[in-house]
């Protein structure tokens, strides 16, 4: 007589039928997984589970054969989609004990387990078994484990189909669902805690502490009850001086670092009373845990794409604010970041995200339009056409930011190497040497001068590059006056369209003269902005201005690009960038140029994973003493994709667009099936690897079991590629088929296969670690 069985009060039991009738697999964790436990009420093996008989078989081994059969093409195929029951933390600990050969909590290429393991199916109570195999089927498994795990669940019924999910699809899915979500920030009471966590502080343990702006006692008094209701966070609440971006202020709080207040509203608490609460956000993930400039824009470029235009509209109310209290859009809201700003993008994003804003509301949507377009032209006038940003004899603008001493946020050894000389000089350590340069104790001009270009390669945003190096303050880039030009174009056309051409401006300050020559600049007045209202003509006439100067000063016909130009020597740098195709992105290129670019300069920067920063010959040599940075060759990162797919389309190139496109979601996907869904940083598009070696590392890698957020402008860069890709194109994608083939079969084996290059993901893996041997 079989013994009795009793069974936990929790269980729910599954009937057959229900076992046999389609589900839908692809629905998001919390409705997958949040639900209660359930079992199958098998005929012959009834809860066997329960009473701890697991009857999964698991891989055999005799030295190099594997005991288990192999599958052929025409094994039997199963009537209905296939279910698995599994106990999540014995499974979880079978996965990586097999194949988690590193020990890294991920399952990988570089992995040198079986790659194969026996899941107990649903209709058989676990009894009979089905193998699954393959690092992307292994890796997800244990992604969806780990998932199953943060809902609680012992115990689930998982369909084979997330296994098997299509990569492109599955990707897309968990940056729409999961990632933006992991990534989203607030700053209150309720955001705090995780805002204020700041990883790249060298100053040891500190309070968190957020600064308040001049002017806005309100938000102080919120933040110090926070303070005292909360009192476990020790905040410091501080408000901030009225001019808080100067440099001897900025400087003197390195050693007191803290989080800057963004753009909060105002709702109901409840009580019939009022309550600030801090607009949502994106951040760009992994240490970088605060508002950012120009990763917003791209950020935001995702997010509309994913439907999200309350976030994006919300990172522009934050930007709206900062030029309002700092003076400008921050390169970061952090206190170190108050004297810089980052690549101005405002009104093309403000005027995206207008385009897509609810239509039953006309009214609220030109009123937040011109709040943005306002905060533009105030920082346009203020920042980019004004000293000592702007240089007048050549009308062009720079990255050129105040500040004293050496960057703060920097790891403590980050400028060791140029330090060193100068401490050995007066006889002291780096750390005294430091301290005393910083306060200003010892003189250094010929220090002081480089890190004011250190700061100004920090608020281009490509920090590092040798296109740069103790130079970047001097240089009228390319892609500065792409951007600016396009600032021009966008605040008159929204100025004639949606302000019937005339606008008042609500703030006062100095408008910049144009005409620009270093007369107009040599006088001390300046023009009000509350003088008179702006039109569009005069928009046009700066953007026709600095178009003439682009194609003076930075574009080269002989070379076919255009080149950054010194404006202290006065001639071009000849260092080929990949941001002269920003010149399309602007529309300030002309016809003739945008066809010499594709038809003869496109091809200096592509590679089989996209376009890298610059070319191998304008980096030049790499040694011990000149290492590799990240924003040169052979390096991508998102913003130079984005930029070139978006200019080359403007300009009815889209083939091209596509085909790079393409070669980027191959490079991003290949690295999400073969690494554990990973979605980094950055990349090295030659060896199509994340594992890369430059300054910084590379960031989004570190997470255990499944990734949580990916990293901001990857995730959209993603989401953005996809909608250039045809039906045909995404697919292939999905399969991981290499661009080499996917082209030349397009193209009937026309298309010349680049040379050097493999899609062996293996085999690159492998080159990239480093094995050390002992004697």
């Amino acid at each position: 007589m079989a013994p009795s069985l009793t069974h936990p009060t929790t269980v729910n039991f599954i009937e057959e039928h229900d076992l046999s009738t389609p589900s839908l697999p692809m629905k998001e964790a919390a409705d997958y997984y949040g639900k209660s436990e359930t079992f199958t009420r098998s005929r012959t093996y009834s809860a066997s589970h329960i009473h701890g008989y697991n009857p999964r078989r698991i891989p055999a081994f005799d030295e190099s054969t594997h005991a288990r059969a192999r599958r052929l093409s025409h094994d039997e195929k199963a009537s209905q989609p296939r279910r698995f029951l599994i106990d999540v933390e014995e499974t979880i600990r079978l996965v990586l004990e097999q194949e988690d050969t590193d020990g890294d909590f991920q399952i990988s290429v570089t992995d040198a387990g079986p790659k194969v393991m026996a899941l107990g199916t649903a209709t058989s109570n676990g009894f009979k078994t089905f193998d699954i195999r393959g690092t992307y089927m292994l890796s997800n498994l244990l992604q969806e484990l780990a998932l199953a795990r943060d809902h609680g669940r012992k115990r689930i019924v998982l369909d084979e189909a997330r296994l098997t999910e299509n990569p492109v699809d599955r990707l897309s899915r968990m940056i729409k669902n999961s990632f933006w979500h992991s990534l989203t920030r607030r700053i209150d009471g309720e955001g705090l805690e995780i805002i204020c966590a700041d990883p790249k502080n060298r100053t040891g343990r500190v309070n968190p502490r957020i600064y308040v702006p001049h002017g806005e006692p309100a938000m102080a008094d919120y933040y110090r009850k926070v303070a005292r209701e909360k009192p476990h966070l020790n905040l410091d609440v501080q408000v901030l001086p009225v001019k808080p971006d100067d440099p001897s202020f900025v400087k003197s709080l390195n050693n007191k670092p803290g989080i800057l207040a963004l753009a909060m509203n105002e709702s109901d608490d409840g009580r019939g009373g009022k309550i600030l609460k801090g607009i949502p956000f994106i951040v760009p993930g992994a240490r970088f845990n605060e508002l950012y400039n120009w990763d917003s824009y791209f950020i935001s470029l995702g997010l509309l794409v994913d439907g999200k235009v309350t976030m994006a509209q919300g990172m522009v109310d934050h930007f709206i604010f900062e030029i309002k209290h700092y003076g400008k859009i921050l390169n970061g809201s952090r206190s170190y970041y108050l004297c810089r700003t980052q690549p101005p993008f405002l009104t093309d994003m403000a005027l995206q995200i207008f385009n897509q804003l609810d239509r039953s509301d006309v009214d609220a949507n030109r009123a937040w339009l011109k709040r943005a377009i306002q905060a533009a032209i105030k920082e346009y006038h203020t920042i980019w056409v004004a000293e000592p940003r702007i240089d007048p004899k050549t009308g062009l603008s720079r990255y050129r930011p105040a500040g004293l001493g050496i960057p703060p946020e920097t790891e403590a050894t980050h400028f060791t190497h140029i330090l060193e000389p100068f401490a050995h000089k007066h006889g002291l350590s780096i750390l005294e040497f430091s301290e005393k340069y910083n306060d200003g104790v010892l003189k250094e001009p010929e220090l002081d001068e480089y890190f004011l270009h250190d700061r100004a390669v920090r608020e281009s945003g490509h920090d590092t590059t040798y296109r740069f190096e103790k130079r970047c303050a001097n240089l009228a880039t390319i892609d500065l006056q792409a951007l600016l030009y396009k600032y021009e174009i966008d605040i008159g056309t929204a100025i004639r369209e949606v302000f019937d051409d005339e606008l008042e401006l609500e703030e006062d300050f100095p408008l910049a003269p144009f005409p620009i020559t270093p007369a107009a600049y040599a006088k001390t007045t300046r023009e009000s902005s509350k003088g008179r209202s702006q039109s569009s003509d005069e928009w046009f006439k700066r953007a026709e201005f600095r178009k003439q100067m682009i194609g003076k000063y930075l574009w080269n016909d002989n070379k076919s690009l255009y080149f950054d130009y010194d404006t202290a020597k006065e001639q071009q740098i000849l260092y080929e960038s990949v941001t002269a195709l920003w010149a399309l992105w602007a529309g300030c290129a002309s016809e003739e140029q945008a066809w010499k670019l594709v038809t003869q300069s496109l091809k200096k920067f592509e590679v089989l994973g996209g376009l890298v920063s610059g070319t191998e010959e304008s980096r030049g040599k790499i040694s011990l003493d000149r290492p590799n940075r990240q924003w040169d060759y052979p390096y991508v990162l998102p913003p130079h994709q984005t930029m070139a797919w978006v200019g080359l389309e403007r300009y009815g190139y889209l083939e091209d667009a596509q085909r790079l496109a393409y070669r980027f979601l191959y490079m991003m996907t290949t690295a999400f099936v073969d690494f554990n869904g990973v979605v980094p940083e950055k990349f090295d598009a030659v060896k199509l690897s994340h594992l890369v070696d430059a300054e910084y590392g590379n960031q989004g890698i570190d997470f255990k079991m499944v990734p949580r957020e990916g990293f901001g402008w990857m995730n959209a860069a993603y989401q953005v590629g996809l909608s250039f890709l045809n039906s045909h194109m995404r697919r292939a994608v999905a399969a991981c088929t290499s661009p080499e083939v996917f082209f030349s079969a397009a193209n009937n084996g026309t298309e010349q296969v680049l040379q050097d290059m493999t899609s062996d993901p293996l085999g690159l893996a492998m080159d990239s670690l480093e094995i050390v041997t002992q004697d």
